[in-house]
C-alpha cells in the first residue's frame, strides 16, 4: 500500500507519521486508525503513532508494533483518566535495554484486558511496578555485575494478568508475585512453571490470596445503584491499599470521581460486651462498598463547604465526626435499610477504655458520640455526651438541618470536653476508625495556604524566610533492603543552578598548579583524538564546502532553486565519552584535611577544577553537579557546569562558590544525574562520585539503609549503560564503599594529592 492508496489526506498524513514499512500493518492500519480516531483526542492519536514508531524501530519485529496498534486504544479508553502512555513506554525502553526485550510483546498483547480490569492510572503505575520489581529482581547474570539472562517468569506473568486480577487485587498479585520471587529466583524453570500457573504451589498461593470482593466483579452493580437509588452517574474509580506503607489511603471523591478500594472484605465486627443494635453482624464486601458510595453521594447532596482557616484541626475533626453523623441520619430517613449496615460497620468504643492521664482520649470521645448519635441503644452513661446527643436528635427533629449548624454544636462539644491531655503526643486509636467513611476533602475550604490537602503540591518552603527557586520536585523511588522492595515517589530532589562567585579564583588555583597542568598537557595531547572526518551538505558549519557551494551557485544562476546546505564542519573520531562528574556537598567537607591547612571542600575546588580543565582539553562533553540533603523531602541538587555549555567563567563563577552543609542522600543524586546524562549519545557514560563519606541523613537511622540504596542505584545505572566510579577520601571508606560499587572505587588517604589524583585517575579510567 502507498500514500496515493489512501483517500483521505489525513489517513495520508497518519501513515506518514507511522514510517514503517511492515506489510502486516499496511493490511490493518486503516481500520485500527478508524478505532482509534474514535476513541483518542487529536493530540493523543498523534502521540499514539509516535510510540507506535518507536516500538516499530526496536528491532523486535512486527509483533510489538501491531500488538500496541491494536490494545492501546482500547487501554486508554479503559482507564478513563489521561492514559498512562509515558509511563507504559518508559518501561517498555526498560525492557529494551535489557535482555528482556522479548517480553514487550505479551506485554502489548495483555495490555487492554489488564487496564479493563484496573480502571484508572493509578492501578496501572502499580501494575507496571510489580512487573517492573519481578523483572529486576529475576533478571541474571553470570558474573554479578551486568545482566546477561531475562527473567524467566515475566512473559509468564503477562500472559496470566488478566486472569490473575480477575481473581486477585493489585495487593493479592504483588504477594503472589513475591511468593514466586523468593522461592524461584534461583530455579529458571520452576518460575516459569509457577508464572505460567502450572505448580500446585502457585494455584495455592492463587486461592490463598483471593479473598474478599474485587471491585472489579460488582462494578456493574455498584453504578446500577448509584444510578438507580441516588440518580448520580460519577465515574467509580478504584485505589490499591497494597502500595501505602504509612498511611492507607481512606475513600474520597473529586473531580475525576468516586474513589473507592479495590476490594472489600466481608467483615464482622467484634462483639463488645453488652451487646447492641446490629453487632456481630456478618456485612458483605457489597454492602461495604454500598456504604461508603452512600455515604459520599450525602455528602455531594447536604453538605456546604466551610472556612477553616481559623479552626484548630481538633475543632475540624469534631466537625467532621458530627456531619458525618447528620448526613447518616439524613441517609437513614430515606432509606432505613441502612441503618443496619452502618450499625454493623461503626466501631462501638469501650466506655473508659482510654485513659486521659496517658493519653489523647479526642478521637475516642468524638467514636463514642458518633456512635450514640447512630444508636439508640449505644449504652453509655456520661451525662455530657448523652446531653448533646439530645441536642443532635433535636436539631435532626426540625429538618435536615445544615453544615454550619452541626458545626456549631460540635464546636461546643469539644469546649465543653476538651482536656490537656488531648494534646499528647499519644493518641487512642482502638475502635476509632469509621472505614466507610471518606476523608471530607471536600468540606473545607481554605483561604490561606496551609497543609490541607490540596496544598502538597504547592511550592514548599524549605526553611523559613528561604525558598528554593527552580523546577518542581523530581519524585524518586528509594530501595528497602529489609523488605527487598522499592519505597516508590520517596525523595524528593530540588534542582537549580548554583549561586556564582568570582571565576578569578579558579584561575588562579590553576596557575597554582601550572606546573602540575603542564605534566598533564602532554599525557592528554596522546589521549586526544587526532583524526578529523567531514560533515558535508550542513547549512551552517565552520567553513564553506566548495563543490556544493559551486553547484549551488550554477543553479541559481539557471534559475532553479539553489541547495542551501553549502557548508560544512569536523569533528573528531575515534573518542565519545559522556563525563558527570557528581559533587558530595555534604557537611564534613567544611573540616580541615589531615595535616593541610586547607578543608577539604577548598582541596575539591582546586581538584575539580584540574579535572574540568583536563576534560576540556580532550573535547569530552561534561557536566558538574552538587548536592546535599536534609530528609529525603529536600534533596538539593546544584547544577554548577552544564553539557552545553563551555568551561568559562560562568561555570568557574559557580565552581568558586561551593558550600558545604547537610548531608548526603547519595542514591537519590545519583538517579537524578544519570537523568541527564542518560540522555547524552555517547558510546561510553561515566559518572564520577567524589565524596568524603558514607551516605547518611537526618531522617535515616538505620546507617545500612542508605549504604543499600546507593548500592541499588549502581545497579540500576549499570543497566542503563553508565560506569560509575567512587573517588572516596574517607579514609574508613573501605568499611563500606566496596559494598557500594564492588571494584568501581578508589581511596585517597593523603587529601593534599587530591588536585593530582583526580586527574591523572580520570586520564586512567577513559583511554
Amino acid at each position: 500500500m502507498t500514500d496515493t492508496e489512501y483517500q483521505h489526506p489525513l489517513m495520508q498524513a497518519y501513515w506518514a507519521k507511522l514510517d514503517t514499512r511492515f506489510r502486516q500493518v499496511e493490511e490493518v492500519f486503516e481500520d485500527v486508525m478508524m478505532e482509534a480516531l474514535a476513541i483518542l483526542g487529536r493530540d493523543d492519536v498523534y502521540h499514539y503513532l509516535d510510540a507506535a514508531r518507536i516500538i516499530g524501530k526496536l528491532g523486535r519485529g512486527v509483533e510489538p508494533m501491531l500488538a500496541f496498534l491494536e490494545e492501546w486504544p482500547s487501554t486508554a479508553q479503559a482507564l478513563g483518566e489521561e492514559a498512562v502512555l509515558d509511563e507504559v513506554m518508559l518501561f517498555i525502553m526498560k525492557m529494551q535495554k535489557s535482555p528482556n526485550g522479548k517480553a514487550i510483546t505479551p506485554f502489548l498483547q495483555t495490555i487492554a484486558p489488564v487496564a479493563k480490569k484496573l480502571l484508572s492510572r493509578e492501578q496501572m503505575a502499580h501494575y507496571l511496578d510489580i512487573a517492573r520489581d519481578l523483572m529486576e529482581r529475576t533478571t541474571g547474570s553470570i558474573h554479578g555485575h551486568h545482566t546477561t539472562f531475562p527473567s524467566p517468569g515475566l512473559p509468564h506473568l503477562y500472559a496470566q494478568a488478566p486472569f490473575l486480577l480477575s481473581q486477585l487485587s493489585l495487593a493479592g498479585l504483588k504477594n503472589w508475585v513475591d511468593y514466586g520471587v523468593a522461592n524461584y529466583r534461583n530455579h529458571p524453570e520452576r518460575q516459569e512453571d509457577y508464572f505460567s500457573l502450572q505448580s500446585a504451589d502457585s494455584r495455592a498461593v492463587l486461592q490463598r490470596e483471593r479473598h474478599g470482593t474485587l471491585f472489579m466483579d460488582v462494578e456493574r452493580k455498584l453504578e446500577l445503584y448509584l444510578r438507580g437509588l441516588w440518580n448520580e452517574s460519577e465515574q467509580l474509580v478504584p485505589y490499591s491499599t497494597a502500595f501505602h506503607e504509612l498511611r492507607k489511603p481512606v475513600p474520597y471523591y473529586d473531580k475525576l470521581g468516586m474513589r473507592i478500594p479495590d476490594v472489600y472484605d466481608d467483615w464482622i465486627p467484634p462483639l463488645p460486651p453488652g451487646g447492641g443494635g446490629g453487632e456481630g453482624e456478618r456485612v458483605s464486601g457489597l454492602n461495604r462498598y454500598r456504604a461508603t458510595l452512600a455515604h459520599m453521594v450525602a455528602h455531594r447532596r447536604w453538605t456546604r463547604a466551610q472556612i477553616a482557616d481559623n479552626w484548630s484541626p481538633f475543632q475540624r475533626m469534631a466537625v467532621e465526626f458530627f456531619e458525618d453523623c447528620r448526613l447518616e441520619t439524613l441517609l437513614c430517613r430515606e432509606y432505613p435499610g441502612l441503618k443496619r449496615i452502618f450499625l454493623a460497620l461503626h466501631p462501638k468504643p469501650v466506655e473508659g477504655a482510654c485513659d486521659p492521664e496517658t493519653s489523647s482520649c479526642l478521637r475516642h470521645r468524638l467514636a463514642m458520640i458518633s456512635r450514640a448519635m447512630l444508636d439508640p441503644d449505644h449504652g453509655y452513661r456520661d451525662p455530657v455526651l448523652n446531653d448533646f446527643v439530645q441536642r443532635f436528635h433535636a436539631l435532626m427533629a426540625e429538618g435536615e438541618s445544615s453544615t454550619k449548624e452541626i458545626a456549631s454544636l460540635a464546636l461546643s462539644y469539644v469546649a465543653k470536653t476538651r482536656r490537656q491531655s488531648d494534646q499528647f503526643a499519644r493518641v487512642h486509636f482502638d475502635d476509632t476508625v469509621v472505614d466507610y467513611r471518606d476523608d471530607n476533602r471536600q468540606m473545607w475550604q481554605f483561604i490561606e495556604e496551609g497543609d490541607e490537602e490540596h496544598a502538597f503540591d504547592e511550592k514548599r518552603k524549605i526553611e523559613p524566610g528561604e525558598e528554593l527557586q527552580g523546577l518542581p520536585p523530581r519524585h524518586y523511588r528509594e530501595w528497602d533492603y529489609k523488605s527487598l522492595t522499592y519505597r516508590p515517589d520517596w525523595v524528593s530532589v530540588y534542582e537549580g543552578l548554583h549561586p556564582k562567585g568570582n571565576p578569578a579564583d579558579i584561575d588562579r588555583l590553576l596557575q597554582k598548579h601550572d606546573a602540575l597542568a603542564k605534566r598533564l598537557k602532554r599525557i592528554l595531547d596522546l589521549l586526544k583524538p587526532q583524526d578529523k572526518v567531514r560533515i558535508r551538505y550542513q547549512e551552517e558549519g565552520s567553513e564553506l564546502d566548495l563543490d556544493v557551494a559551486i553547484r549551488s551557485l550554477i543553479d541559481f544562476k539557471s534559475g532553479a532553486n539553489p541547495d542551501p546546505r553549502i557548508n560544512m564542519s569536523h569533528r573528531t573520531d575515534g573518542r565519545n565519552i559522556a563525563v558527570m562528574l557528581l559533587l558530595d556537598l555534604s557537611e564534613s567537607l567544611n573540616e580541615k584535611a589531615q595535616g593541610s591547612e586547607q578543608t577539604i571542600l577548598e582541596l575539591s575546588q582546586e581538584a575539580v577544577s584540574l579535572l574540568a580543565w583536563a576534560i576540556e582539553k580532550l573535547g569530552d562533553p561534561f557536566a558538574i553537579a552538587g548536592f546535599h540533603s536534609n530528609t529525603r523531602h529536600d534533596v538539593r541538587y546544584l547544577h554548577i557546569k552544564g553539557y552545553g555549555e563551555p568551561w568559562g567563567d560562568e561555570a568557574k563563577g559557580r565552581l568558586a562558590a561551593m558550600q558545604a552543609g547537610y548531608s548526603t542522600r547519595m542514591g537519590a543524586a545519583m538517579r537524578h544525574a544519570a537523568h541527564y546524562l542518560e540522555a547524552r549519545p555517547a558510546d561510553k557514560k561515566l559518572m564520577l562520585i567524589l565524596t568524603d563519606g558514607q551516605p547518611s541523613d537526618v531522617d535515616t537511622h538505620d546507617e545500612q539503609l542508605l549504604i543499600e540504596d546507593t548500592r541499588q542505584a549502581v545497579k540500576e545505572l549499570d543497566r542503563e549503560g553508565i560506569f560509575s566510579y567512587c573517588i572516596s577520601l574517607d579514609p574508613k571508606a573501605d568499611e563500606y564503599v566496596s559494598t557500594i560499587f564492588g571494584r568501581q572505587y578508589t581511596v585517597i588517604d593523603n587529601i593534599q594529592r587530591l588536585p593530582e589524583k583526580l586527574p591523572e585517575l580520570f586520564v586512567a579510567l577513559t583511554k
